[in-house]
């Protein structure tokens, strides 16, 4: 798609991986050099890095692998002029400027080439005069980007001890006489100074080395001095941005990072276009020279946090695809209390349930499920239920059916059954007991006969669920020496059931119950 082009390495400043330098056809057919660098993995996003006045793709590679290595896909340019990209004048060492229109007109055309490889978000990042056209362009309807960050952004220029209205008035006359294509000092100097202690760019010896290092590897992107036309564009660019309303309707989040001891362009710009701006913050680095991204790491840092910060709220990283769950081992049964034994039960009957109401139900063909007994343990009565007479000692119903064992607390102790003559004394509540009940036991009804008990056993009367613990069956005179499972704690010999205050208040309609002994 593209013709490929250059990129300059040294051994301070490799390229970095995923490079993908090329010549795009800029405003006027003019040749421009682009590089895209891709990182590994999936991309969060894109970031489109403009650099300043002088500076060409190359300075840039050790910000380019920060950003890669933070999972952006980063899209680097010359400006028109500088770098590799198309001079505008015979002499290649000036830097000249026919106003911002074609700047801008490359910014969008480079852009729009590499629109289709650059994945959303895109963040824009410059510096000084990249700042300046980046935000311009912005300012004249690009709204592609999710956010900008701008390293001391060129948003007005000093002028060298000249009032800012000496300086306009001097470039215009420079201009009508024909001058544009002049520099603007008398002696321009040399295209790149050697002298580290006199330099105004950075307190970084060992980047400000790297930088000419690159410069003595390809002169070619070396740039000299600024003509009257480039101080003209920088004017009317500035200016422009200085009015509130070319700012106003630019709504995505903009930093503006200051340098404190820039000497080069205005701080005071940059705090009134933070103002402006709907979504505008002004950082200002302590110390720091004018070019904030090749200072000293901590000066730097400032920016590359701001920067996290930023591209965090706007292109935050892609969320991990969920780790895959280990398989859940199959739940186990749930065990009885340990302080409870098993239920006995007879070789073919279920044991009859006494499920809680509020009023006793009627006797049913078939015993219902029992419940689980709740976790509060009933208060003992001072007197004993009152019972039904107990069947004839020995008969063939009490032979042959053995009564249903109730699961049994592990501190309670059950009963030992009394003779038929006697009435029997009740069996003791289960641990866990309904938590409420109604306020007199009913009294059980008498199983009654029948041929197979083991398949059919006596339904008992419901008892209605009561603070007190309801009247249980009169257990036979002659009981099983061993229940079919051992209860957890032995039972004690001849041990009585406390006694209830009054007797049942529902009272069967056929017998009438025995009083209770104390």
């Amino acid at each position: 798609m593209f013709d490929p082009a250059p990129l300059i390495a040294t051994s301070d400043a490799p390229i970095p991986d995923g490079a993908e330098p090329a010549w795009i056809s800029g405003a006027g057919g003019a040749r421009l050099r682009a590089a895209l660098f891709s990182p590994k993995g999936r991309a969060r996003g894109s970031i489109v890095l403009s650099g300043g006045r002088t500076e060409p793709i190359e300075k840039y590679f050790e910000v380019i692998q920060d950003f890669l290595d933070r999972g952006f896909v980063v899209l680097a340019h010359d400006w028109r002029g500088q770098g590799l990209s198309h001079r505008m004048l015979g002499d290649p060492l000036k830097g000249h400027a026919d106003g911002a229109k074609t700047f801008l007109d490359d910014f969008r055309i480079l852009l729009d080439a590499y629109a289709e490889r650059l994945p959303k978000p895109w963040v824009a990042v410059a510096h000084s005069m990249g700042g300046c056209l980046t935000l311009l362009a912005m300012a004249h309807g690009e709204t592609r980007f999710a956010g900008a960050i701008f390293s001391a952004p060129m948003l007005g220029v000093q002028t060298g001890g000249r009032s800012l209205a000496t300086a306009k008035m001097m470039t215009r006359i420079s201009k009508m006489m024909g001058r544009a294509r002049r520099y603007v000092m008398n002696d321009p100097g040399k295209p790149f100074d050697e002298d580290f202690e006199a330099n105004a760019l950075t307190h970084d010896r060992q980047r400000f080395e790297r930088t000419l290092g690159q410069l003595k590897a390809e002169p070619q992107l070396a740039l000299g001095a600024p003509t009257w036309g480039w101080l003209d564009f920088a004017l009317r660019a500035t200016a422009e941005l200085a009015r509130p309303e070319r700012l106003s309707h630019i709504t995505v989040p903009v930093i503006i990072l200051s340098a404190e001891e820039d000497k080069l362009v205005d701080n005071a710009a940059q705090r009134a276009a933070a103002r402006h701006l709907p979504q505008g913050k002004l950082i200002n680095v302590p110390g720091a020279f004018h070019e904030i991204l090749m200072e000293t790491d901590e000066m730097r840092n400032i920016f590359m946090r701001a920067f996290d910060a930023l591209t965090g709220r706007v292109a935050p990283k892609p969320a991990e695809p969920p780790k895959a769950a280990p398989p859940t081992p199959p739940k186990p049964a749930e065990a009885a209390p340990a302080a409870a034994a098993p239920t006995p039960r007879p070789a073919a009957a279920p044991a009859p349930a006494a499920a809680a109401a509020a009023s006793p139900a009627p006797a049913a063909k078939k015993p219902a499920a029992a419940k689980k007994p709740a976790a509060k343990k009933p208060a003992a009565a001072k007197k004993p239920a009152a019972a039904k007479k107990a069947a004839p000692a020995k008969t063939a119903q009490a032979k042959a059916a053995k009564p249903a064992a109730a699961k049994k607390p592990s501190t309670a102790k059950t009963a030992a059954a009394k003779p038929a003559a006697k009435p029997a004394a009740a069996k003791k509540a289960p641990a866990k007991a309904p938590a409420k009940a109604a306020a007199k036991p009913a009294a059980a009804k008498k199983a009654p006969a029948a041929k197979k008990p083991a398949a059919k056993p006596a339904a008992a009367k419901k008892p209605a669920a009561a603070k007190k613990p309801a009247a249980a069956k009169k257990a036979p005179a002659k009981a099983p020496a061993k229940a079919a499972a051992k209860p957890a704690a032995k039972p004690a010999a001849a041990a009585k059931a406390p006694t209830a205050k009054k007797p049942a208040a529902n009272k069967p309609a056929a017998k009438k119950a025995a009083p209770a002994k104390k």
